[in-house]
């Protein structure tokens, strides 16, 4: 079990896995995240367990292959390249990736009790939102979004800040069970930044303490690769410096009875919300769209 909420970039890794969390290792019960980095020819099995699965490209593309079923997965360049489409693998399975090029993937999973269809997802069927307004616009891929996806305990989606901009702000907790009002909600961040020039990007994540849960308190410089672990606590901001986007990947997952991210905002910092309507959207927004449905 992990000893700190911050895991700087290859302290998780196991094998082909950059990045590898599950419950046993977070020490909760039911988010897990692994970062497949596959070489040319690359080709990696493995069962999904009591958990279902979503294969999402990073950078590269791949092929999936599950309950005799075969999903060419097209994939990105990069993160900050395009939307992506990706593939569902339910519990209970056992699942082929390969990647004739190389590539990254990651694999968020969830602690699930329905065995639903595998099935691939275009790229033209990516919501993409912008969230927020002036210093605090970001563009979110809500991929695996509760209402978007249907699956039966995972939640993900992917957030792109702009280099200098505020996100996940207002703070925000999802750390108790309030029918209606909040979700309770075990959640993962993994960072990738855009250089510059060669140069790499960073930046600061938060977590203070909400009087629930095991008082997690994170004030962290991330970087390519970082993780940091959310069981609890107000999160945010999450702060790009300027001159580098930040991209996270959020996986959620709970023991609701409801799959919803029912979020509750930190009283101190709420009023920021009345704020967006009189600011516009960071022009630099959206980075992309989702493909035209053909």
């Amino acid at each position: 079990m992990t000893t700190t909420h911050h895991l700087p970039a290859g302290t998780t890794g196991t094998g082909v896995h950059a990045v590898d969390i599950s419950p046993a290792s977070a020490g909760w019960a039911h988010s897990s995240l692994r970062v497949l980095e596959l070489p040319p020819g690359g080709r990696h099995t493995f069962a999904t367990g009591d958990s279902e699965w979503i294969v999402l490209p990073l950078a590269g593309g791949c092929t999936v292959v599950v309950d005799d079923e075969t999903f060419p997965l097209t994939g990105r360049a990069g993160v900050f390249e395009g939307v992506t489409d990706f593939a569902y693998v339910p519990r209970d399975a056992e699942v082929a990736v390969a990647s004739h090029d190389g590539g990254r993937f990651a694999l968020t999973g969830a602690r699930c009790e329905r065995r639903l269809p595998a099935r691939h997802v275009p790229a033209s069927s990516v919501p993409v939102e912008l969230r927020g307004t002036g210093s605090c616009s970001r563009q979110v891929n809500n991929f695996g979004a509760a209402g978007v996806l249907d699956c039966d305990r995972l939640i993900a989606v992917e957030v792109i800040t702009p280099g200098g901009n505020w996100s996940s702000f207002p703070p925000h907790k999802h750390d108790e069970h309030r029918p209606g009002e909040e979700s309770e909600l075990e959640e993962i961040y993994y960072f990738e930044f855009a250089p510059h020039e060669g140069i790499p990007g960073l930046g600061y994540q938060r977590v203070s303490p909400s009087g629930h849960g095991s008082g997690t308190d994170v004030l962290a410089e991330v970087r390519d690769g970082d993780v940091v672990l959310i069981p609890d606590g107000w999160h945010g901001p999450s702060m790009a410096v300027p001159g580098h986007h930040m991209y996270y990947l959020n996986v959620m997952a709970g023991p609701d009875p409801d799959r919803a991210w029912l979020i509750r905002d930190h009283p101190d910092h709420a009023w920021i919300r009345a704020t967006w309507p009189e600011q516009p959207v960071d022009p630099r927004l959206p980075l992309y769209t989702a493909p035209a449905r053909s």
